[in-house]
């Protein structure tokens, strides 16, 4: 029972729950019972509080006995990124220098989930300050990818990725700058949404009109991502890109036809460098996507000038955030951190002024190109799950990597467009590694795009398919 409880979606679940034919007490018992025979395996949640969880899932249970309203996460188990605040619980940034942090206030992420009924039950593994695509830190290790212990699980939320791949937890939240949500849910066989910049408002932060960096849903399913994106969505006064629209659009069923839709296809994103094992599954997803009745072309923004744009406003967010700590303790961090850092450090006004300018450019030329399409597909990465002693890619093909983050260029171009993507697992290489497709949809509609997305993952529902450690629990 255990077992299939821990694998079914958050949904299917919730709909248990509210029925009264399952209790927070069983759910979260059941995911206990995973977290202690995958978690030693994979290394993907670092801190855990699991005794208040099950007085919080009690809780739950009277609160419905009384006949109390019931949130739209009631009594589902969460984990947050370590990234987000969560009061009374230790928050490291998997960082050493905040090996002991205990915060003081939560995150409004994580607040709203848990005023929707969400049960935390700890925090999920991360890079050091999230910073790269590959889960890995000097305070708590590694974390492995569930399909093969020997290969990342991607990152930044690469924790969170692997934790809901094994089933030891129902939702999970994560961020994304670069592709943080999207790689390691491509890598790990789940689903990870980048919304809109302001579709989920962030506080606190030192940075409120940053539009790189947003934060959002995971899960196994679309509608799972849905259902929690229902959740975190909503403005709020503090963050001056919150979006003004009801949450409950998300809700409800997302069946729709894809019959006349127009869909351009970017296998290597207009000539990234792509591992050909990856090419592979994603050049199978033309057929599939005809199968639906979808018109696909070939065709892809053009992402001139977007390398050096990112480069200069991602090392302007790390001065801003981590500049003056660096400067004091600079042993502290790894060396691609003080790189990016550095980047900003150096940066004049000139670069950041071109580097805005590209932005404003990318965010036309995409505006543009999706008036004629109503949605463009590529590969979420340009690898497959890498070996985990791997610090990063250094090369794909004969093609050298220029630094930490030129592997993830898949990713980031399409951070700098401001439009919401994707990622919805595709398929897996000869060797079993999860590939997934990175679906975009059009400025702040990511309603249809979820939609578009549940399609296409009723077509390939390859995100069923569990990792091989779980066949012995």
């Amino acid at each position: 029972m255990h077992t299939e409880l821990c694998d079914r979606p958050a949904t299917a679940l919730r709909q248990e729950i509210q029925a009264g034919h399952l209790s927070a007490r069983e759910l979260m018992a059941a995911h206990i019972d995973r977290i202690s025979h995958c978690n030693p395996q994979v290394n993907a949640l670092v801190t855990l509080d699991l005794e208040t969880a099950l007085r919080n899932a009690a809780a739950a249970d009277e609160r419905q006995a009384h006949g109390d309203p019931l949130g739209l996460l009631h009594g589902l188990p969460v984990v947050h990124k370590d990234c987000f605040l969560t009061q009374g619980m230790r928050t490291t940034q998997g960082s050493p220098l905040y090996r002991d942090h205990i915060p003081a206030l939560s995150s409004l992420l994580v607040q709203r989930e848990q005023a929707a009924g969400a049960i935390t039950m700890g925090k999920s593994n991360i890079p050091e300050f999230c910073a790269g695509s590959h889960t890995y830190n000097t305070l708590f290790g590694a974390t492995r990818n569930p399909y093969d212990l020997s290969k990342s699980a991607g990152g930044s939320s690469g924790g969170a990725a692997a934790a809901l791949a094994c089933g030891m937890t129902a939702l999970a939240d994560g961020s994304d700058m670069g592709g943080s949500l999207r790689n390691p849910a491509s890598f790990c066989n789940v689903v990870g949404l980048r919304p809109s910049p302001g579709r989920v408002p962030q506080w606190p932060s030192l940075n409120p009109s940053n539009a790189l960096t947003v934060v959002g849903p995971m899960g196994r399913t679309v509608a799972d991502v849905a259902l929690m994106l229902a959740a975190m969505a909503g403005p709020d006064a503090r963050d001056p890109l919150s979006i003004e629209q009801d949450p409950a659009r998300f809700l409800g069923s997302l069946e729709s036809s894809t019959a006349g839709l127009r869909v351009a296809f970017a296998p290597t994103w207009g000539g990234l460098p792509t591992d050909d094992a990856v090419l592979r599954v994603i050049n199978a997803q033309a057929p599939v996507l005809q199968s639906m009745g979808v018109e696909v072309m070939e065709a892809c923004p053009d992402f001139s000038l977007a390398d050096e744009a990112f480069q200069t406003l991602r090392g302007v967010a790390f001065e801003l955030a981590y500049g003056e700590l660096e400067a004091s303790q600079p042993e502290a961090f790894k060396a691609h951190i003080r790189w990016n850092i550095g980047v900003g450090r150096d940066a004049s006004g000139r670069d950041v002024a071109l580097a805005e300018k590209v932005r404003a450019a990318l965010f036309q030329r995409m505006n543009v190109f999706m008036q004629s399409h109503d949605f463009l597909v590529g590969p979420v990465s340009q690898v497959a799950p890498f070996p985990v002693e791997w610090e990063t890619v250094e090369a794909i093909g004969n093609t050298p990597m220029a630094n930490y983050i030129d592997w993830m260029r898949s990713g980031y171009y399409l951070s700098l467009t401001g439009h919401p993507a994707i990622s919805v697992p595709c398929g897996f290489t000869d060797d079993g590694l999860p590939v997934g497709l990175q679906i975009v949809g059009r400025y702040r509609q990511e309603r249809a795009l979820l939609e578009f997305a549940h399609a296409f993952e009723q077509a390939v529902p390859c995100g069923r398919r569990r990792p091989p450690l779980l066949r012995h629990i």
